[in-house]
């Protein structure tokens, strides 16, 4: 009894040390959005409901590639346990060049692909034009935004969580001023939003281009593009890519169901997204540590501290999922006002945050898990299970007649989630050790 106390204790210490900077870190990117909601819903409207419809879009090209970050995570801290420093160092510059070439390909694809993008959400009228001019300034971070998610992962794999916090932090500041000067200061409108935007993530990219190019040279690692070695890191990410696929499909449905319901409706959708997103990157906090805990010691052969370790994060996310859930019901009264939301906006928005708080403790275990099975290199089970649970969730969307009923459709896929992940955690199959 008393081992397993001191062991927990130890387990927190390497969980706190890990997740509480991964924190700062991952809120860094929903506190953006939620600047940009702020300062863009004192334009007139329809601009809050355009910023809604580009950035779902944006959020969706942008989140299959998440793979970057999390791929890359999971293989330097694999190669940590390992011993080969070498060689983790250099699965992170092949992610490097992989998250800048697949970012210049999808800028250039999508521009001119804009006004089509948008009208799959059932955007017209001056709502499309304004997701179009969004949209089309964002795409050119695009590739920033890439890097800064293959730089992240290699330090995350490197069990460095400090250094993407500090980048974070001050990215997220400097975002928010330009965006403030831009959209009200200079009038640029919604696109000085995305311009602010722009600026700071291509700065986030240069850091971490000058980070990792540092530590490869003090771990004797080459710096030169290596095919084979992209190939293998994109293939690596293909499971990845269905898993996240399937995650954006059901918030793209979400999008463009809200969007069909009305102008408050998809207003009021886009706040409740947007405070979604926030705790899903707090809670994910204790993910991440996931990832670098469990590819660092299965790398090292350690079962028995991955199935330790992976208890005590559970227990860790259940317990921040009823704290979100609490703090979302206490906040309820105060949050329209700070979105400058009107009466109609305001009553959907009022009714669509019960569902968000209630879901919380359920995407508490949902995050963890998924984090963990990512640090394992488990990613087949992960695509699978994500097909299935997205399959679960869309005879409820389809049948979703409010904006209440479509974040209730919401929770019963995190619900489809959390059994699936849980199904295999409890099993062995995903332990596998070593480099």
């Amino acid at each position: 009894m008393g081992r397993n106390i001191r062991q927990g204790r130890v387990h927190d210490r390497e969980i706190l040390r890990l997740a509480v900077p991964a924190f700062g870190a991952l809120v860094a990117e929903p506190l953006f959005l939620l600047t940009d909601s702020i300062i863009v819903g004192h334009l007139p409207d329809p601009a809050l409901g355009a910023l809604g419809v580009a950035s779902a879009a944006l959020t969706a090209l942008v989140g299959l590639c998440v793979f970057l970050a999390y791929a890359t995570t999971a293989a330097v801290a694999r190669q940590l346990g390992a011993g080969d420093l070498r060689r983790a160092m250099r699965q992170g510059v092949d992610g490097i060049w992989l998250a800048a070439a697949i970012g210049v390909a999808i800028s250039v694809a999508c521009w001119p692909l804009a006004p089509f993008i948008v009208h799959l959400f059932g955007a017209t009228g001056d709502l499309a034009a304004l997701a179009v001019t969004f949209m089309r300034v964002s795409l050119l971070g695009v590739p920033g935004m890439l890097i800064v998610l293959a730089g992240t992962g290699v330090l995350r794999g490197m069990q460095d969580t400090r250094t993407p916090l500090m980048v974070s932090v001050g990215s997220f500041v400097l975002n928010g001023l330009l965006n403030f000067w831009f959209v009200l200061g200079l009038g640029w409108g919604i696109a000085g939003s995305a311009w602010g935007t722009v600026v700071a993530q291509t700065l986030s990219a240069a850091i971490y281009l000058t980070l990792v190019v540092r530590a490869a040279r003090r771990h004797g690692a080459s710096l030169r593009p290596d095919l084979p070695g992209m190939r293998a890191a994109g293939a690596a990410g293909v499971a990845l890519v269905i898993r996240t696929a399937c995650l954006q499909l059901v918030l793209l449905v979400a999008t463009s169901l809200a969007t069909r319901m009305g102008e408050a409706q998809i207003e009021a959708h886009t706040i409740a997204a947007r405070l979604w997103t926030f705790l899903a990157f707090s809670l994910d906090a204790i993910a991440i540590a996931g990832q670098a805990i469990t590819g660092r010691s299965l790398g090292a052969g350690d079962v028995a501290a991955t199935r330790s370790a992976t208890k005590r994060m559970v227990m860790w996310g259940v317990a921040s999922g009823v704290v979100f859930g609490i703090v979302v019901l206490l906040a309820r009264p105060v949050i329209p006002g700070l979105f400058d939301a009107d009466a109609a906006v305001a009553a959907q928005l009022m009714t669509a945050l019960w569902p968000v708080a209630l879901f919380q403790p359920v995407a508490g275990i949902v995050f963890v898990l998924d984090g963990v099975l990512i640090g394992a290199g488990d990613r087949r089970y992960l695509a699978w299970a994500s097909l299935l649970s997205t399959l679960a969730y869309l005879p409820f969307a389809a049948f979703a007649g409010s904006l209440l009923a479509l974040w209730l459709a919401l929770g019963a896929w995190m619900v489809a989630r959390m059994i699936t992940l849980s199904v295999r955690a409890y099993g062995t199959a995903w332990m596998v050790t070593g480099a």
